[in-house]
């Protein structure tokens, strides 16, 4: 599974014209699945994300969680982050899983984020052609990969 992690001051996701999800300060995630990813990608991501260290503490540096903070997490579906573009100027989207796969795995990602958080993980509406809204904060983007966790 892949993460484009964004730190935010705010974020919503809207369908159709309507917002579906919102959140204040905290972290906004668009979440991409492959057909090989199971319980322990999901795992990996949920336990790196809610103790990731990008929030800034007393003294400004980047020490404390989305947990420490209490921030909250919008989390989108994003197949494109499994996007190919070595050949042509069309994407391929070939690596990342169909929704059969998908639509599970991020489902189970949200709610194990939301276990961990304690709290209810917004998100998007699958497959659906959303707009997402967001202030980052900082900026702070970070790419998390959890076949490739260096």
């Amino acid at each position: 599974m892949r993460v484009l992690l964004q730190r935010v001051s705010q974020a919503s996701v809207s369908v159709a014209g309507a917002t579906v999800g919102a959140i204040g300060p905290g972290l906004l995630l668009l979440v991409g699945a492959e057909s090989a990813d199971g319980e322990a990608d999901i795992q990996w991501l949920v336990r790196k994300i809610a103790k990731l260290r990008v929030f800034a503490d007393e003294a400004g540096v980047m020490n404390r969680s989305v947990l420490d903070v209490g921030g909250e997490v919008l989390a989108v579906s994003q197949f494109t982050l499994f996007a190919s573009v070595r050949q042509g100027n069309r994407p391929s989207w070939s690596g990342a899983a169909p929704g059969a796969v998908s639509q599970p795995l991020f489902d189970r990602f949200v709610a194990a984020m939301s276990a961990e958080l304690g709290k209810p993980v917004p998100t998007g509406v699958f497959g659906a052609d959303m707009q997402v809204s967001l202030i980052n904060d900082g900026p702070v983007t970070l790419w998390l990969d959890s076949r490739n966790p260096a």
